[in-house]
């Protein structure tokens, strides 16, 4: 009976996620602690839940091949050959026997015995025949959207933007899980203590070259460490580590982070400061601002005072040439994190991308006035869009001629990133396939008069 309640959990997902366009790693956090199951289990679920969002074009392409056109499918039965399609074709833990007669029990309880024998048909026929070649698919868009389940129009929008060859391997990388990293609580434990405790624990662990916090795991559930459960380490990918070793933050200084929910960014920051000086941190959101003031709790910070407010409205809030550093981690399509939030590539579109650039333009030309002169400010996002990086900080100079990228931002990068192939005159663009992390833009302004 469990394995049944395991795949209603499963599709009721997907359903929520399609429907309600919920995100995926949320409603699987939620799943996870309502439901007591096992440790398998749980890694099934997340495995098909995220892996049927992930390959979502790619199993409709395969289904169409066997379901006459003129058939009209209801979308839950579709979410369910999806799903089981995916784990006969992606996965080897159940046997394809099984698979099918638990989506025909599934099909049979949420719909009728014709639904039934309908799921039965296609995916047994798709047993005995296999799925249709994508090489043969006709066109390098057409193709590489369906062997890669990217919408047409993204892939078309980024070649324009790179090339077929970068677009192929951005796309190709977006299927491939991504190792977690985390980054140590320096004034509760070094580095090399960490890695030293995590090895002892049974963890591969190597340190990121991107920050010297920061800790690749490269086997092992991190949830289950000891450094975790301590808070003496947190989740964070290398790419948004960045930031805070990019802030080039000391000791006592008055910073303000301006869209700072959930937290990573601004604990980070507080860290590099020793947990000496004036944070300012703030969110749209009250409910997020809870889970910042969680998170800097968590880590043994107290020099973040985190409030509800717009970015855009922030001169209301503090007088002009207040902060020595500014941080805009600005609000994105978060087109560079899709391994991780799969459905995102199927939920935006062009005009999602143009309204959120003239956002963050708004928010950078309402904070950038607060920063003192000579002082330093940080644009960031998780995009590779140049609608939303490149062409926002362009935006943004030629009309503010008391900043300027800041030269010395790309001689302090990490060694491996100065001759990255995503540097430009405004900024560094990271790339999901070139280091393995989520895409991201970054780049430093300074206020030179």
């Amino acid at each position: 009976m469990q394995k049944y309640v395991l795949r209603e959990t499963m599709l009721e997902l997907l359903i929520r996620i399609e429907k309600d366009k919920g995100f995926s790693h949320l409603l699987i956090d939620r799943a996870m602690k309502d439901t007591d199951f096992s440790l398998a289990d749980r890694s099934l679920l997340t495995e098909v839940v995220y892996g049927t969002i992930q390959r979502k074009l790619t199993l409709n392409y395969y289904l169409n091949y066997y379901i006459d056109h003129n058939k009209k499918v209801t979308p839950w039965v579709r979410t369910l050959l999806q799903m089981s399609l995916y784990q006969m074709i992606y996965l080897d833990r159940v046997p394809t026997y099984a698979i099918i007669h638990e989506a025909v029990e599934i099909a049979k309880k949420r719909g009728h015995k014709g639904i039934a024998s309908f799921v039965n048909g296609v995916l047994r026929e798709i047993q005995r025949q296999g799925v249709p070649d994508t090489d043969l698919i006709e066109g390098d868009v057409k193709r590489l959207s369906i062997k890669t389940s990217h919408p047409e129009w993204l892939i078309k929008h980024w070649i324009h933007h790179y090339g077929l060859e970068q677009t192929k391997k951005m796309c190709e990388a977006n299927l491939v899980h991504q190792p977690i990293s985390v980054r140590v609580q320096p004034l509760l434990i070094s580095r090399d203590e960490a890695m030293r405790t995590l090895r002892e624990e049974g963890y591969i662990v190597k340190p990121s070259l991107f920050s010297p916090q920061g800790i690749l795991i490269l086997e092992g559930n991190i949830l289950k460490s000891t450094l975790f459960k301590k808070n003496q380490v947190t989740i964070q990918d290398q790419s948004s580590m960045l930031v805070g070793e990019m802030m080039n933050v000391e000791p006592g200084m008055t910073v303000l982070d301006t869209c700072s929910a959930p937290g990573g960014k601004v604990t980070h920051i507080a860290e590099k400061m020793a947990n000496k000086g004036k944070i300012y941190a703030h969110d749209l959101h009250a409910k997020k601002i809870q889970m910042i003031n969680k998170k800097a709790s968590n880590l043994q910070l107290n020099v973040i005072q985190a409030t509800k407010h717009d970015a855009r409205s922030l001169r209301q809030r503090y007088e002009d040439s207040t902060f020595d550093r500014i941080l805009v981690d600005a609000p994105c399509s978060g087109l560079g994190v899709i391994r991780n939030k799969p459905e995102i590539k199927y939920h935006k579109n062009l005009s999602d991308i143009r309204r959120l650039s003239d956002i963050q333009l708004a928010i950078l030309t309402e904070v950038a006035p607060l920063l003192k002169k000579n002082g330093l400010l940080v644009y960031s996002t998780c995009t590779v869009e140049p609608t939303e990086n490149e062409d926002v900080v362009k935006r943004f100079l030629e009309k503010h001629d008391m900043y300027k990228v800041d030269q010395l931002f790309f001689n302090q990068l990490p060694d491996q990133l100065r001759h990255s192939p995503g540097i430009s005159p405004y900024g560094l663009q990271l790339f999901p396939q070139t280091y393995n992390t989520d895409g991201f833009f970054l780049t430093r302004l300074i206020k030179y008069k």
